[in-house]
């Protein structure tokens, strides 16, 4: 298949990415903090691994021989550094083996898109920063700003249908645009990626281009499959769950003719 155009938007995000500002940057749209101040916590037990994570958006868990073992350490100074995202680690071989990690694995579990992503820890030296660095890269929501850090899980998510919003984060209209675009999301959870493009960030002028969008026809729809790039675009008088979902399942529908 002929390398995509649209992938290539991702690559040049991906050039400009700093490890320092990935590290530090809450890349993600979330509607509230749902991390902790006594994390990470210890769970060596299928099912309560299994309602952490069902229970956030995005939730990471380390997998460690020892619950005080350096990579345990550093993983303890990476939710620091991400306090709106939860923390667990287990040391159960159960619990491994159930959720097919090796020891020393950081997995990154995301609602979004039913999937999850894993850091071997053994394969290199592992601190907190580039655990910090691997977590936002990929910490997908059910709305996930695109810039450069998150093009990396963007790129790589499982999901072939992505949905963009393109808008002014600056507009006093923003807060009930993204509160009507989440509970759209919301309806189309694993089936398709939302985004929101922020139209005050340089580097998504590139993204705009492509889908022949002016600023004077924002906010905008557009709806990307990744596999053929087939795409539809609707600009918007306002945002509203209806119009949204109505745009979702237009396109749901010419793509299986």
């Amino acid at each position: 298949m002929a390398t995509s155009v649209f992938l290539c938007l991702f690559v040049i995000l991906l050039a400009r990415i700093s490890p320092a500002g990935c590290a530090e940057d809450n890349s993600s749209v979330s509607p509230s903090t749902e991390g902790g101040a006594e994390k990470p916590v210890l769970l060596n037990d299928i099912a309560d691994v299994e309602a952490f994570i069902s229970g956030a958006e995005v939730a990471v868990v380390g997998f460690f021989q020892e619950p005080e073992s350096p990579e345990a350490s550093q993983l303890r100074l990476a939710a620091a550094k991400i306090p709106e995202v939860p923390f667990a680690l287990s040391c159960s071989p159960a619990v491994r083996e159930h959720f097919g990690a090796t020891a020393g694995t950081l997995t990154v579990f995301r609602r979004a898109d039913k999937d999850q992503r894993d850091l071997d820890l053994n394969s290199e030296e592992i601190d907190a920063d580039k655990m910090s660095r691997f977590i936002r890269m990929n910490e997908l929501r059910l709305v996930t700003e695109y810039n450069p850090t998150t093009a990396v899980g963007v790129l790589h998510s499982s999901l072939l249908l992505h949905l963009l919003l393109f808008t002014d984060k600056k507009s006093p209209e923003h807060p009930e645009q993204m509160r009507r675009f989440r509970a759209a999301a919301e309806l189309f959870e694993g089936k398709i990626l939302f985004i929101l493009v922020d139209i005050n960030l340089k580097s998504n002028e590139q993204v705009m281009a492509y889908f022949r969008l002016k600023k004077s026809q924002l906010p905008a729809l557009a709806i990307f499959h990744t596999p053929d790039e087939k795409n539809d675009v609707l600009p918007l008088d306002e945002v509203s769950i209806e119009r949204v979902k109505d745009f979702c399942n237009a396109f749901l529908q010419k793509i299986r003719k």
